[in-house]
């Protein structure tokens, strides 16, 4: 049974939808560390730890990201996703690189990631932004000669397509984007065509309470994890499990700019400054869902 309306759908009809939802899923929310359903398949052999701790302190990555690990996690976090050093991955909305100085020499000699960036025609600051990654990628061919830049979809992959499917499609922190912009479910959808079967989709993104209206999940930028989780299993995929790697207890999720008075945007300024430092970056699910290897029902006939 279907509580809620697509994020497709207009703005009143996903409004009405989602407060539906949040009344009737009040305690709906995953917590505990990798809470899994099924058998946890994050575990990677010691040789592919090795090789992503090795990505995550290597040289090619600048300070300011580097002074981020406390927070953000990556050694366990991509653990936790499973990647591997052989995967195909997608890269969903890298913004400036973060996770690719990471991901692209942990891939580079055995696998391939592909980077779904800003539209190449888009807005001016969509191509500023696409710009100046591409730029970053160009200035060290040796890291990152093996990135593929395409396009990250809406309804569908135009310019992204690994052969026999990717293992892999990795989103941080970019699910309130879309929900504001009208295209959650789509992008879900795209993600889940893209995979092959048995191929994993790693969320990571701001954790509203339980229950949080859509109005206020777009003007702060939390969302509520059972949120996240319904709409991916409406997609077609399995709920593989969760992790609290990135949960920030310190985080009350009420500030007066939303996520974005935490660092590291900290859109307040001076103003409480201090006390926005100390809470840390914000409190974050993680979650991993799976493409099911034997499709069911009508994503079988579109996959």
């Amino acid at each position: 049974m279907t509580f809620f309306a697509p994020f497709s759908a207009p703005f009143s009809a996903r409004r009405r939808g989602l407060v539906a939802m949040a009344a009737l899923l009040p305690f709906a929310g995953v917590t505990g560390r990798a809470h899994a359903l099924a058998a946890d398949a994050g575990d990677l052999p010691p040789d592919a730890i090795k090789a992503l701790q090795a990505a995550v302190d290597g040289p090619q990555r600048s300070a300011a990201n580097r002074a981020r690990d406390g927070a953000r996690h990556p050694l366990e976090t991509l653990a936790f996703f499973g990647i591997r050093p052989d995967a195909s991955v997608i890269e969903i909305a890298p913004g400036g690189g973060w996770y690719t100085e990471i991901l692209a020499p942990y891939l580079h000699d055995h696998g391939r990631l592909y980077a779904a960036h800003e539209p190449a025609h888009g807005s001016a600051g969509q191509q500023r932004a696409r710009a100046a990654f591409a730029e970053k990628l160009a200035r060290d061919p040796k890291v990152y000669g093996r990135v593929v830049l395409g396009t990250m979809p809406t309804a569908a992959f135009t310019d992204i397509r690994p052969p026999g499917g990717a293992d892999a499609v990795l989103t941080f922190r970019n699910i309130h984007n879309w929900i504001e912009d009208g295209h959650f479910d789509e992008s879900l959808r795209a993600f889940f065509d893209v995979l092959k079967p048995g191929g994993v989709l790693g969320v990571e993104e701001h954790r509203a309470a339980p229950g949080t209206p859509l109005a206020r999940v777009i003007s702060q930028g939390y969302v509520p994890q059972a949120l996240v989780v319904e709409r991916a299993k409406a997609a077609g995929f399995e709920f593989a499990g969760s992790s609290e790697v990135n949960a920030n207890p310190r985080d009350t999720r009420d500030h007066a700019n939303g996520v974005w008075s935490l660092p590291p945007t900290l859109r307040g300024g001076e103003l409480d400054r201090a006390k926005y430092v100390a809470i840390g970056e914000s409190d974050r699910m993680t979650l991993k869902f799976v493409k099911p290897r034997a499709l069911r029902g009508p994503r079988a006939a579109t996959a």
